[in-house]
Order: C-alpha cells, then sequence, then structure tokens
C-alpha cells in the first residue's frame, strides 16, 4: 500500500478554503476546486517506493494485472478505470451532461476524423468513454439535478410574475413532457443573447423578492439556489436552463447519481465525487466556455423525475455502500469507532480517503500506514485483506467485478 501525494486543481469556481480545511494547510487565497486521486493522466497522483515519486499512471502501466488484478484488466483494460476527487465549489459549476458510452465513442471517432484537436474549445468529445458520476455530500451541498415535471416548472415561473416568461410557461403547459422540456430549452438557449441579458435580469430581481416576501416558502431553498447562479452568472441563458431543473440540497452522507443524459450542476458545497475515467461534458450554461446546442439536444434525456436523493446501505461487515448501476466505479465508507475493526478485500486495485479522524491500514504482513483527516492511500491488487482500526471516516473507491 502506498501514501498518495495529490494534484489541487485551482479551477475559479473553487473554494478557497474547504480543501486546505481538509488537508491541514494553511488557505492561500486563491480557489482550490478539486482534488484528484487516481491515475488520470491529467494530474495524476504520485506514489514512492524507494525511488522518490513516481506518477501512478506510469506505475500502473508498468504492469496493469499485478496492481489492478487481472479481472479488472480483463473487464476495463489496463487502466484505472475511476477517478475519485474531493470538490469543493464555492461558485456554480457549468450546467452539463455526459454522454452514454455509444454517443461518446461516436462522437469521439466523427471529431477525430474531422481533425479537430483535442485540446480545441469547441471539441465536445475528449476521448471515447462515458462519464456517470457519484457525489456525496461532506457538507451542506446545492445542486440541480435532472428535470422537474414540466408544470410544476410552470408553476414556479408563474409566481414570479415575469412577463417573460409567459411563452415558456405555455410551451411548459400545453406540449407533451417530452416534447415541451426539449422545446423550452431549445428556445432558452437560442433565444437573442441581448433578450436573455434582459430576461435573466428581471428573473434575478423576481427571486430575491419572492425570497424577501416568502422566506419560508417551500420553494424558497430552490429560489436561493437559482438567484445565487445568477448572481454569478448574469445575463446567462443557463440560468433560465437552471429554472427547468430540481433543485436538490443535500445533508452530510447524502449522494447523488448522475448518468448519461441528466443535466446537472453544482451550485455549492464541498463532496467525494467519483467518476469513470473521462472527460466528457456537453454544457448548457452557467460557463463562458462553448456550447454546441443542436449536439446538447441530442445527448440530453428529456425525463422529468425525483433526482433520487442515495444514502449508503450498510452491510454486515460495517462497510456503507453508495448503490450505482454501473461497474467502473464503486464508492463506499467506513465510520469507525474506538476499538472496532473492517477489512477490505483486496482482489482489485482500491484508493482510500480519510475525511475525518484517523484510520490505521494494516497488510497481510502487518505493515501499517496511518491516514489522518485528508490523507489517502492507494492499495493494489494483492489478493490478500487489509485491515482498519482507528476511530474516523474512510472512503474507499474500486470497481465491481
Amino acid at each position: 500500500m502506498d501514501r498518495l501525494a495529490n494534484t489541487v486543481r485551482p479551477y475559479a469556481w473553487g473554494s478557497t478554503t474547504a480543501i486546505p480545511a481538509l488537508l491541514g494547510e494553511r488557505p492561500t487565497g486563491e480557489p482550490q476546486a478539486e482534488l484528484w486521486l487516481g491515475a488520470h493522466p491529467g494530474g495524476p497522483s504520485q506514489v514512492d517506493r524507494g525511488a522518490g515519486p513516481l506518477p501512478l499512471d506510469q506505475v500502473i502501466a508498468a504492469d496493469p494485472a499485478a496492481e489492478l488484478g487481472a479481472a479488472t484488466v480483463a473487464k476495463f483494460g489496463p487502466t484505472l478505470p475511476f477517478l475519485l476527487k474531493v470538490l469543493a465549489a464555492e461558485i456554480p459549476l457549468s450546467l452539463q451532461v455526459h454522454p452514454d458510452l455509444a454517443q461518446a465513442r461516436a462522437g469521439f471517432a466523427a471529431e477525430e476524423a474531422a481533425g479537430i484537436p483535442v485540446e480545441a474549445g469547441r471539441r465536445n468529445y475528449k476521448d471515447a468513454n462515458h462519464k456517470p458520476e457519484l457525489i456525496c455530500a461532506l457538507d451542506e451541498f446545492d445542486g440541480l439535478c435532472g428535470f422537474r415535471d414540466p408544470l410544476a416548472t410552470a408553476d414556479l415561473m408563474e409566481r414570479l410574475g415575469l412577463p417573460g416568461l409567459a411563452p415558456l410557461i405555455d410551451l411548459l403547459r400545453t406540449k407533451p413532457a417530452e416534447q415541451a422540456l426539449r422545446e423550452t430549452l431549445a428556445t432558452m438557449l437560442t433565444t437573442d443573447p441581448a433578450v436573455v441579458a434582459v430576461t435573466v435580469k428581471e428573473l434575478a430581481e423576481a427571486l430575491d423578492r419572492s425570497l424577501a416576501a416568502e422566506p419560508a416558502s417551500p420553494w424558497a431553498p430552490a429560489w436561493a439556489g437559482y438567484a445565487y447562479a445568477a448572481k454569478h452568472f448574469p445575463g446567462d441563458a443557463g440560468v433560465l436552463a437552471a429554472l427547468l431543473l430540481n433543485f436538490v440540497r443535500l445533508q452530510p452522507g447524502d449522494a447523488l447519481y448522475l448518468g448519461a443524459g441528466v443535466p446537472h450542476a453544482y451550485i455549492k458545497g464541498t463532496g467525494v465525487e467519483i467518476m469513470a475515467n473521462s472527460d466528457n461534458v456537453l454544457r448548457c450554461g452557467l460557463t463562458p466556455k462553448h456550447i454546441d446546442v443542436p449536439e446538447l439536444l441530442r445527448v440530453v434525456v428529456f425525463e422529468a423525475g425525483d433526482p433520487g436523493v442515495r444514502r449508503p446501505v450498510a452491510s454486515e461487515d460495517g462497510e456503507e455502500l453508495f448503490p450505482v448501476p454501473i461497474d467502473e466505479f464503486r464508492l463506499s465508507r467506513f465510520v469507525l469507532s474506538a476499538g472496532a475493526q473492517r477489512q477490505v478485500a483486496g482482489r482489485t486495485a482500491q484508493i482510500l480517503l480519510c475525511t475525518e479522524g484517523s484510520v490505521t491500514l494494516t497488510d497481510a504482513a502487518g505493515q501499517g500506514l496511518e491516514l489522518t483527516r485528508g490523507q489517502s492511500a492507494y492499495l493494489p491488487a494483492t489478493g490478500t485483506a487489509t485491515t482498519l482500526t482507528g476511530t474516523g471516516t474512510l472512503f474507499r473507491a474500486t470497481v465491481t467485478l
């Protein structure tokens, strides 16, 4: 087992304090948005096995079967199939959607054939993989996830009393649900930007008025979330598109799974995120980056429904699992109390992250490694179990075989 040295990504939307607090470091005043744990070539973790630090992707590439396990390589290939992160948002992330596997493969092949450089701003598909993801809140975490029932959204819009929203309200109330959502989103994203800017300004003012007049309304948390987005992205059509989505406030330990085609955005908060090893994102607002409306509308799944907040399912061995319908990643946690002892199997490679307290890992040879808050470890597929002891919370990332 190897202690990890991890990369911090300083994206502009990041918190200046959350990740430094987790790592026990002094804030620099600069945003620190994501802590990457894994073997993604864009920011691999480092391990040191006695010859100096080495990127984890290079360590795995040198002997994939020994590091990942033969079964993992046979099922997913010779690279770590997931990326684990700590995400700390102070400003809303872009409203976005991810393709399914077939769409990613076709889109990547088409853009490769067209000769569009991977680093080009107008590029949609950076790789040929899908990007399902799961986020588990470490503190109160606000986000948007999936479409609300269009009739409920029409009611929300009507309560705001804005004449500029009347055509959208009419669409939502008079068309079948899927058609209503598709046409409304398309209208929002293709309207003259000058008109959108005025509408978003009026919307922000209406949201503030509604919050002041009805602070105890059931709609108040959603109004506040949309107003927060409008504050940071004035004039952005994504603020209008956000109105179509379910507002979700996660409490610590709550999670959201975001599958292909589901529009979503993280608004504010800190969480542990795990995803398939991909960087395919189609944006639909809350960003200055490229928005490909036709491709976006092709990928989005226009289904309304509950966002599906997930809570961990405890097993007899003390592992709390966040179930997901895919195999590329598996996220669980252990909440250990004094005197407790748990074991994790060694069939597959895994990453362990301590978010509270102190947990000691002991391998089959009796070698120990202590993880305190913010520290992490990589466990190759040795085939033997690792014992966990201590008092704290430990997240475990691996795959399902």
